[in-house]
């Protein structure tokens, strides 16, 4: 792109000095808004036309613009055609073009051309372009041209910018759009925040707004009741309630006064967002102040009540409102039967039906689809058929009534009853929609039908019945959760040919679901592919992708999906750090819980269940069990009962460190309260008592493991063998071994290890290598622990053939001898009256660093004399006296 020439900019005053004729016919823009000038647009090309030959020369340069490329010889050509360049006619060509590029090559020309600084209007024109086309690479560039030159763009301009933006649902780019601005000293237009704040508020991203918010109030602009209502809206939605407190008090100090409207919302938000005590304040509030509830107010206050369960203030508020009516308010009526089926008293709603008729007002089928919907939730189908049938004395069944009933027996696995109920609808007159197809492919997909759900999907006239984002999601999240995931990215493709536009909530499943196949690189490309595509991601999709990517062990990876979670304007939440903490700490990289669970709580994450668990095992991996413990009791305090997963934390955490008497009295707490007690909770105390000499607790443990109906799995058996081999008892080992192998428990390699050391140990050297061969002949290879236990246990039993044999093949097969080995060879080998064998391997040890134990040395030293090796067992004596001076200054020291 050509960069402006600065002198242009020193000379726009000059000109605009002389510019009588064109003040004659254009009214320039100011950037202050007010009502005369607030979208209004200074030009058109009627205006122009006005002055003779502009059109013509408008025309003829369109056309010349509109042959491409951009160059030499189309500039020549723009020259001979405008003769000296008019800004009417700049203005006409801005208008028309749609390309920015090309906008932006005419616009330099055209400043060269006339050796003038371009007017505001055309200016003006250039960022029309740039809105139309929603293409703003070079408005940085453009706006602070015309913050040095003192102008701004114009209210209808700026408006058109943000709008062009939030219809392509680019809502980020119009807020950075508004704060350039802002940058550049422009005072953007009242009506470019107020659309913005509108568009954020559909889909809840409060903080901004909030700063649009302020910035309006900033620069002057007065805020009214229906601004602070729809930010108090929101903010309430989410469960924000200071903010939205903070907001409504900010309201009242302004000597603006809350009208009705701005109080049902609040009692609506505060009360869908569990605040029904604050809910309940507002009602009251709004009728001292004279303020009388409409139906509005008591419809919202009674369907919060009747959705937190308390059914008895709903019924108290609604017969208070029934109360001096003549005629029903059908939607409180419908709200009330909705929440007597919710509460499963259909008898009483029933009868409210019957009292409506009474009134003289007859249930509408609004009525009747409350109480099939929750007829369907508590799986009462034939009586929701009884009902179908008796409703059609008073109302026509509408789409809605037929797509509940299909959900219902869709859900009860009913595919055929389903089918007919649809067939039923079509006889009605009433053809299945978009929300009927949804309903039945995710009921499908969810019952794992899916070859049934697609050819539903592949079934529908989809020019009738055109799929939407929800049907293409439904049917690719089931054939994804399904293994299915190729098909599922094949549908994704053909969502894409049908002009519909992928979603986070697409991607999200296509990643997760590719992780959870084990194929991540796919799961990555899909992530880069919507990065690619410019789709917006969300918290849910990042915290689902940060999540995959622990699992996958990719943990630095991992680190910098959370850093990215910041980097695009989102705070962590609770299920972020969850996610962190716990990919952390399965990582090996527990202690850094303490800084994040700091950091969670600094940032106002309120804790759920998840998060307690992740962090109370980050805690006991680190070693800080007060600190879990303490947790464990807060979760209770807080309302989260803690889940056979964070029992399971704390056991296995004071179990290791030996608190075995805490963890045996919260493994009883466990038990009273109900959980249902897993292998590891079970395993994790078989260890710790085992490991601490406890051997007849670590078997009554296992005992009440079996007869709780789990099967201990290898770990727990390895728990007890390396207890029972640790303190001698080889022979009841034996015993457990074989009671492993009847409860169809596979052995590892861990297993035969153990038993072979305690075999080893009380010199059954023989029974050792029968374990030795039926390892291998059950294809489990040995490891370093296994061959060195083996080595050593022949050569004590003066096997040192074999021994020696077994030495050369663990080398061979590429095992790395450790000391224990070498130094049990060595003393086999000398015990044997191999003393140069012996000593060969002493000097291959010294070479390797490994440590040579000196009764090894001893035995060596013997051998040697023994051989009349003197000379050899001068060098071993040596090293004798030299390892003896050395633990003798370690004990001085």
């Amino acid at each position: 792109m050509l960069l402006r020439r600065p002198g242009i900019i020193c000379r726009f005053y000059s000109k605009f000095s002389n510019l009588n004729i064109f003040s004659k016919h254009f009214s320039f823009s100011s950037n202050v808004p007010s009502p005369e000038s607030e979208g209004k647009v200074p030009f058109t090309i009627e205006n122009f036309r006005k002055v003779e030959g502009v059109g013509n020369v408008v025309d003829d340069m369109c056309h010349i613009l509109e042959g491409g490329p951009w160059g030499p010889a189309l500039e020549n050509s723009l020259v001979m055609c405008c003769g000296k360049l008019q800004p009417e006619s700049v203005i006409g060509v801005l208008r028309r073009l749609k390309d920015v590029n090309l906008a932006v090559n005419f616009f330099r020309w055209s400043e060269r051309q006339t050796n003038q600084a371009h007017s505001p209007e055309e200016y003006n024109s250039l960022l029309m372009v740039m809105a139309r086309s929603r293409n703003f690479d070079c408005l940085d560039q453009i706006l602070e041209e015309m913050s040095i030159a003192g102008i701004g763009p114009s209210n209808s301009i700026c408006v058109e910018l943000v709008v062009s933006c939030i219809k392509s649902q680019k809502l980020r780019e119009a807020f950075d759009l508004i704060q350039t601005m802002r940058k550049f000293k422009f005072r953007p237009a009242f009506s470019a925040y107020t659309s913005l704040i509108g568009a954020l508020s559909a889909v809840h991203k409060s903080d901004l707004m909030l700063t649009l918010f302020h910035q309006m109030q900033d620069l002057g602009y007065e805020v009214s009741v229906h601004l602070f209502t729809t930010l108090i809206r929101v903010f309430a939605k989410e469960g924000r309630v200071d903010d939205a407190l903070s907001l409504l008090e900010e309201m009242k100090s302004n000597s603006l006064n809350a009208d009705i409207v701005l109080y049902n919302v609040c009692i609506d938000c505060f009360g869908k967002a569990g605040k029904v005590d604050m809910a309940w304040k507002f009602f009251h509030e709004m009728k001292a102040l004279g303020r009388s509830p409409d139906d509005v107010t008591y419809t919202s206050m009674i369907g919060i009540l009747c959705k937190t369960g308390k059914l008895n203030e709903a019924v108290d508020l609604f017969e208070e409102m029934d109360l001096n009516r003549t005629v029903p308010c059908a939607y409180a009526y419908n709200t009330m039967i909705m929440g007597y089926g919710l509460a499963g008293k259909f008898d009483e709603a029933y009868s409210l039906l019957e009292r409506q008729k009474r009134k003289g007002c007859i249930p509408s089928v609004v009525a009747y689809n409350c109480i099939l919907t929750c007829l369907g939730k508590k799986g009462r189908a034939e009586e929701a058929s009884m009902i179908f049938e008796e409703m059609k004395k008073d109302a026509v069944p509408n789409l809605p009534t037929y797509n509940i009933l299909i959900d219902m027996l869709c859900k009860e696995g009913n595919l055929e009853a389903a089918i007919q109920v649809r067939d039923a609808m079509e006889e009605a007159g009433l053809y299945p929609n978009v929300t009927t197809v949804n309903i039945m492919i995710d009921r499908l997909c969810k019952a794992q039908k899916l070859d049934k759900a697609s050819s539903i999907f592949e079934g529908i006239d989809h020019k009738v019945c055109p799929p939407d984002e929800v049907t293409f999601c439904s049917l690719i999240e089931g054939l994804g959760r399904h293994g299915r995931v190729d098909d599922a990215y094949r549908l994704y493709e053909k969502m894409l040919d049908s002009d519909k536009i992928s979603t986070a909530i697409v991607y999200t499943s296509l990643i997760k679901n590719f992780f959870k196949c084990g194929r991540k690189e796919d799961g990555h490309k899909i992530y880069k592919e919507m990065v690619h595509k410019g789709c917006s991601s969300d918290l849910t999709l990042l915290n689902t992708y940060m999540d995959c990517v622990f699992k996958a062990g990719e943990t630095e990876k991992g680190r910098a999906l959370f850093k990215e979670i910041k980097n695009q304007g989102f705070n962590p939440d609770v299920r972020s750090y969850s996610i962190l903490i716990h990919g952390l700490t399965k990582a090996g990289f527990a202690h850094e819980t303490y800084k994040l669970f700091h950091e969670m709580k600094e940032r106002g994450c309120v804790l759920d269940t998840r998060a307690y668990n992740a962090v109370i095992d980050g805690f006991c991996k680190s070693g800080k069990l007060d600190i879990a413990c303490h947790l464990l009791e807060e979760m209770g305090k807080k309302g989260h009962q803690p889940t056979v997963v964070t029992y399971g934390s704390v056991i296995d955490g004071l179990a290791k460190i030996d608190r075995l008497d805490e963890a045996y009295m919260l493994f009883e707490e466990a038990k009273k309260k109900g959980l249902e007690l897993n292998v590891v909770i079970y395993s994790s105390l078989v260890d710790g008592f085992g490991k601490m000499g406890r051997v007849d607790e670590a078997y009554l443990i296992m005992e009440e493991l079996i007869k709780s109906g789990l099967m201990p799995n290898v770990f727990t058996w390895n728990s007890l063998l390396h207890a029972l081999v640790k303190g001698g008892e080889v022979d009841e080992a034996l015993v457990c071994f074989q009671s492993m192998k009847d409860l169809k428990c596979a052995p590892n390699i861990l297993t035969y290890s153990i038993l072979i050391d305690g075999l080893c140990g009380v010199r059954k050297f023989n029974k050792a290598f029968v374990f030795w061969q039926e390892m291998q002949k059950l294809g489990i290879k040995p490891n370093a622990i296994t061959y060195t236990t083996m080595i050593s246990g022949l050569a004590k039993a003066g096997n040192i053939t074999d021994a020696t044999k077994l030495f050369e093949r663990f080398r061979a097969s590429g095992g790395v001898p450790d000391s224990a080995s070498y130094n049990a060879m060595i003393t086999g080998l000398s015990l044997g009256n191999r003393a140069m064998e012996a000593y060969l391997l002493f000097e291959e040890t010294r070479l390797k660093g490994f440590n040579i134990q000196t009764k090894t040395l001893v035995i060596l030293l013997d051998a040697l004399h023994k051989a009349e090796c003197l000379e050899k067992a001068g060098i071993v004596g040596a090293v004798l006296r030299e390892t003896a001076r050395s633990q003798h200054a370690s004990k001085s020291w």
